[in-house]
């Protein structure tokens, strides 16, 4: 009897510690917002990703590049027969305004003997300063003005791209994460029940040859030893090479890649606690998901088409008028009563297509392309609502479960404990004692299951709603 209450003690304490060697002296708990830290900082999709952005800012750029000043300077020269037929220059700065109107101010010299009349300047050249204004097509909005507000959509776009990017990017390694973490505390309790399992076969061995046990309750120990040994180092592996995953996502300043270090562990947090409520994850998605924000920022191309469209079926009326300047322009006499009506030259354009096909198709193509994004929209709007209600819904009920499954692995113990207590006094066998034990150790395991569930299933629902673990 002496024998049996030693083999109990011995046999309690190593189900009561033996998980301690999860704490290591030399470990260092690896948490999931150290890992986040670690792959925002130097993953190269995440760089990758943040290249969108200085990639939306080049489009506004090119955008911007219609409304450069710009300097232009002709030449025209021709000589036949020792005779100058004629010599022109032109030079000029354009300016382009916003609202669709181009200043001009430069100086032209025309010689020659044969020069067109209409050119002929007087001899020291001829300064001009002119304005074309839009009366009709371009007035409100023309060509440039559109590419402009098309490419602020457009980098906004790409914003929203960058951060649909870097949560699809921590979604997957928040799933690479917790693997690792339900590999590494699955193998924790693969571990325990392998040193009970070994302890106990070591133990019958002696009790058998001193007549405490009859020899059938040796080889069940074995069976259960060798049982556990199998499952331990499947669970080895799987731990391996879950770390080996894991590492995919790791990498220095340097951008070379790192293996996960031997001495991090998983920090056994989960965070239980609901991260935001459902009401507010879900106004949260309406404006704030990256994919709805695509499509607003897509609508709002699509309504500077339309507008564009609009604007089309207008006629062309530009209003052009030069004035000018045969002396220094800051000795001109520019507000004498005269000068300005006697100093000018002025023109009209007009065009007006007859039939406006092109136009008209545009504009139809506009209001068709607005519709087909409102239709996406709204679908795409109600797929992640219930996505949100659906994952949200499993994070409830999982939360319900652990809880359920850390009070039946407390029960689990007390019959364990109890069927320990009827082996020690004769009443019980070591089969008994293994059926119990490993249900304990598989309602243990079940539990670390659950709680990777709930971990991914969490991270699942940060992402439906287009946020990420960061926030």
């Amino acid at each position: 009897m002496l024998r049996k209450t030693s083999f109990l003690i011995v046999f309690i304490q190593i189900l009561t510690f033996s998980c301690l060697f999860a704490q290591k002296k030399d470990s260092v708990v690896f948490g999931i917002q150290d890992f986040y830290s670690q792959i925002i900082q130097f993953h190269p999709i995440i760089k990758q990703a943040n290249l969108l952005s200085e990639l939306g800012k080049q489009e506004i750029r090119l955008a911007r590049g219609n409304f450069d000043p710009k300097i232009e300077s002709s030449f025209l020269n021709k000589q036949f027969k020792n005779k100058e037929y004629y010599n022109q220059w032109n030079s000029q700065l354009k300016i382009p305004v916003w609202f669709g109107t181009d200043l001009k101010f430069g100086f032209e010299r025309n010689t020659g003997e044969f020069l067109d009349p209409s050119l002929a300047v007087p001899a020291e050249g001829l300064a001009y300063a002119n304005l074309t204004v839009p009366l009709g097509q371009g007035m409100l909005i023309d060509q440039r003005r559109a590419m402009l507000r098309e490419a602020q959509a457009t980098n906004g776009m790409l914003e929203a791209e960058k951060i649909k990017n870097i949560n699809k990017m921590l979604l997957q390694a928040a799933k690479d994460y917790w693997n690792w973490y339900h590999e590494y505390f699955s193998f924790l309790i693969t571990q325990k029940g392998y040193d009970l399992a070994k302890f106990r076969f070591e133990s019958s061995i002696e009790q058998v040859k001193q007549g405490d046990l009859a020899g059938i309750d040796s080889v069940e120990a074995k069976i259960m030893f060798q049982q556990r040994e199998i499952e331990r180092r499947q669970a080895k592996i799987d731990l391996i090479n879950a770390s080996f995953i894991l590492s995919n996502h790791l990498w220095n300043k340097d951008q070379a890649p790192l293996d996960l270090d031997s001495t991090l562990i998983p920090s056994e947090k989960i965070g239980l606690e609901k991260v935001i409520s459902l009401p507010d994850l879900l106004d949260f998605a309406k404006t704030n998901h990256p994919e709805i924000q695509k499509l607003q920022f897509k609508k709002q191309q699509i309504e500077i088409k339309r507008r564009l469209g609009v604007e089309m079926l207008k006629p062309v009326i530009n209003l052009n008028y030069s004035l000018l300047s045969a002396t220094p322009l800051f000795k001109t006499p520019y507000f004498e009563s005269n000068y300005l009506s006697n100093n000018y030259k002025f023109s009209l354009d007009f065009s007006f297509p007859l039939f406006l096909r092109k136009e008209r198709a545009k504009l139809q193509q506009a209001k068709i392309y607005d519709l087909e994004n409102t239709f996406e929209t709204q679908n795409r709007a109600r797929e992640i609502e219930n996505e949100i209600k659906a994952h949200y819904n499993e994070l409830q009920n999982l939360e319900r479960q652990i809880a359920l499954q850390e009070e039946q692995i407390r029960n689990y113990q007390i019959l364990v404990n109890g069927e320990q207590q009827k082996f020690m006094n004769g009443e019980s066998t070591i089969f008994y004692v293994n059926i119990r034990e490993s249900k304990m150790l598989e309602a243990e395991q079940k539990l670390v299951s659950l709680r990777y569930k709930y971990a991914k299933t969490q991270a699942e629902l940060l992402w439906a709603a287009g946020k990420n673990g960061l926030e």
